[in-house]
């Protein structure tokens, strides 16, 4: 029996797949503070222009320039795995398949984005990119690409992980970028914020804010801003893992996947695994396709279909996605990658659709599920990784109960092997469930109050 399928470097895809070329319902377009949709030339200041001719192409393929894939041939193609150990652990008639993105130099799927849009801010003359971070995987994936390229690097961490996790500090100065907890005293957000809440875990909306305010700040013009989620372009790029694993899926005698999982937070992980396979759930095929988020941070599954900014100072457009309202503090969960208030807009038209059909979890049954793998596969998973694994696992029972053998492919976005204070805390008894209070997000709701609504525009064939 196969358990690794690899490619070679020859058999790399050469393009992305663009999911917005194919959606049965279009993107509602980004709006203005006029509430009128923005031009792209509206975003010049923060995103370079190549990036931003992607953000709004409809063109389903777009190719990967040679300096992007010779960057990335040091880890891809990824392997694709079969988790024999966990089906025979779980007794199941399912064969069930991941992805590994733990390999790459960082830890996880996110240089995936960070290599390219790092070449592609060098090619347009840029020497300096800011971001924020939650985790700090997506933090410590662009440090280790502007390392690679040559570009500086500025990290505008979210204060509850900056505490929780120091070494992803550790390794973005190796990596060479400067990484402060968010928010800081060096951003007029920042200061606002710290004013009003001076003990505020910070969330990812206050982090984005601030690394904005830096990029525009610069008269120079020589800093942009760059995001490690939700953005079109940003899931173009992770595409690639998706179509590896169909052509991983075919070499290992797979004709047809029946459940694709991945975790989701802003939706850059999940749409790189699953859009592949909703061109295919668009075309015909029977597909179950789910994200999966924590039930404390309830995006996809409680909050609205809604126009929202992106960052606490709505600095950014207003973008038609599922939200918990730009204001929302998350609680401190240690999957902090999966803490932000809103969700890709190519995501969330997925969900308005019905072709995507997501999912919340409690902490406890993801840490669970996480021994679970470690104690089958042997691989210390990250715990945003860990909602991908515990839903596999209710698949995998579920087709035992059923007695089908399904095919489930999941990804396995990254290890956790920087994320071991949740562990302990785990072992010691110290996590708890959180599902987030109905008038919690009541209240975080209200800033979106006053703001354009969005048409659920859906086609209605799933």
């Amino acid at each position: 029996m196969r358990i690794k399928t690899v490619l070679t470097e020859s058999e790399i895809p050469k393009q992305w797949y663009n999911l917005a070329a194919d959606l049965p319902s279009p993107l509602q377009p980004p709006l203005g503070p006029d509430g009128n949709p923005i031009s792209p030339e509206m975003l010049a200041p923060v995103f370079p222009m190549n990036l931003i001719e992607q953000e709004v192409s409809q063109e389903r393929w777009i190719d990967i320039p040679e300096g992007v894939l010779n960057i990335l041939y040091k880890w891809r193609p990824t392997p694709l795995h079969r988790a024999k150990a966990l089906e025979e652990h779980l007794g199941t008639p399912a064969r069930i398949y991941y992805k590994n993105e733990s390999v790459s130099p960082p830890g996880s799927h996110k240089p995936n984005t960070a290599v390219t849009q790092a070449w592609y801010n060098k090619e347009f003359g840029i020497k300096k990119l800011t971001t924020e971070t939650g985790a700090g995987q997506w933090g410590s994936a662009l440090a280790f690409a502007c390392s690679i390229v040559g570009l500086e690097c500025k990290v505008y961490m979210v204060r509850i992980s900056f505490d929780q996790k120091p070494y992803r500090k550790t390794m973005m100065q190796t990596w060479g970028a400067t990484c402060v907890a968010s928010p800081s005293p060096e951003t007029k957000a920042g200061r606002d914020i710290l004013e009003k809440m001076p003990d505020t875990p910070g969330s990812l909306g206050i982090a984005i804010s601030e690394a904005i305010e830096e990029a525009v700040s610069d008269e120079k013009g020589e800093t942009r801003y760059s995001l490690g989620s939700v953005l079109n372009h940003v899931l173009l790029h992770q595409t690639i893992i998706g179509l590896e694993a169909k052509k991983q899926l075919e070499k290992a005698g797979e004709n047809k996947v029946d459940i694709v999982i991945g975790c989701a937070g802003g939706g850059s992980n999940f749409a790189g695994t699953a859009f592949p396979f909703v061109n295919d759930k668009i075309h015909g095929e029977e597909i179950e396709i789910i994200p999966v988020e924590p039930t404390s941070c309830p995006t996809m599954t409680r909050a609205p279909f809604a126009y929202d900014h992106g960052d606490t100072a709505k600095m950014t457009p207003l973008l038609a996605m599922h939200s918990l309202g730009h204001n929302f503090i998350p609680p401190p969960i240690h999957a902090g990658g999966l803490r932000y208030h809103g969700m890709a807009p190519l995501v969330s038209q997925g969900i308005v659709e019905g072709l995507l059909e997501p999912r919340a979890v409690n902490q406890l049954e993801c840490y669970e599920a996480a021994i679970t793998f470690a104690r089958t596969e042997g691989i210390i998973c990250a715990p945003e990784t860990s909602h991908a694994i515990a839903v596999t696992i209710q698949e995998a029972k579920k087709a035992k109960e059923e007695g089908k053998e399904k095919v489930i492919l999941f990804n396995m976005s990254g290890h956790g092997l920087m994320d071991l204070t949740g562990y302990q805390t785990y072992f010691a008894g110290k996590l708890q469930d959180y599902p987030l209070p109905e008038e919690e997000m009541e209240k975080s709701l209200q800033g979106i109050e006053g703001l354009p609504k969005p048409k659920e525009v859906k086609t209605g064939k799933w």
